[in-house]
């Protein structure tokens, strides 16, 4: 049974372009995933190289949609952000699906330390909603520079009980999302962030996930935003809390390396 319409909302058309949003130099990139799928992504260049951004998105429409979020963040951090779409979204090729999204997941990392020559421990991982799975389980494997949670769910089963109550879950076994599972593998830094009246993932899931945590961990709850807005509404503060995090990820890496 296709996912698609449950789960994920694809959509192809790309509306616009880094440039439209004056975010360059950046490359159109395509690349592959785990499993061979030809992916498109977006590499925006940025003037501090010492670490780069790696971005999971959510699961509706592509990435040209993030580009005003994309822009902010930029201009924050400073650093490059490589942004690309799932199989099945905007220019990527393939059909959607669970198991898909880890083999892009895999992929955009490869590309980043083959292509691009970036060491893991220099990747900053980035999920939203959605993409809080994908960035759970790439570093539940691999130490990378820090990992932001936004949006962050428990599970694909926790998330069917809450819409879908009546459903039976099946017992057979199936590629799910279960970052609750995997949250004690993290041993990168972790920052949550959750708007407070998220009416999509309430606050509480990613609560549990930061309880459940071993790594060193912050949360920050946007006050008075919802699922989608947590950048808007939170403003100066919201993107002064990214900066302070990357910096801190950046001493305990001068401080394991020294």
């Amino acid at each position: 049974m296709s996912e698609k319409g449950i789960v994920f909302f694809p959509e192809r058309f790309i509306e616009a372009t880094p440039k439209d949003y004056r975010l360059e130099p950046y490359e159109d990139v395509f690349f592959t995933a785990q499993d061979g799928t030809r992916l498109h992504g977006w590499f925006v260049h940025g003037p501090d190289e010492r670490a780069v951004l790696l971005w999971f998105h959510g699961n509706a429409g592509n990435i040209s949609h993030r580009l005003h979020n994309l822009k902010k963040l930029h201009d924050a951090l400073q650093i490059p952000i490589f942004i690309f779409d799932y199989r099945e979204y905007g220019l990527s090729e393939g059909e959607i699906s669970k198991a898909g999204t880890f083999s892009d997941a895999q992929g955009a990392l490869r590309y980043l330390t083959s292509e691009k020559g970036f060491q893991e421990s220099s990747v900053l991982l980035f999920g939203r909603s959605l993409g809080t799975a994908l960035a759970v389980d790439i570093a539940s494997k691999e130490e990378c520079l820090g990992v932001i949670l936004e949006a962050a769910f428990t599970s694909t089963d926790d998330m069917m009980r809450r819409y879908f109550p009546f459903f039976t879950l099946p017992t057979t076994s199936t590629v799910k999302y279960d970052s609750l599972s995997l949250i004690e593998s993290i041993k990168s830094p972790i920052l949550f962030i959750h708007g407070q009246f998220d009416q999509t993932i309430p606050a509480s899931m990613a609560r549990r996930l930061f309880e459940t945590a071993t790594a060193p961990k912050d949360f920050y709850e946007v006050a008075g935003a919802d699922h989608n807005d947590t950048y808007l509404v939170g403003g100066r503060e919201y993107f002064a809390v990214w900066q302070k995090f990357f910096i801190d990820c950046l001493n305990r890496k001068e401080s394991r390396e020294s």
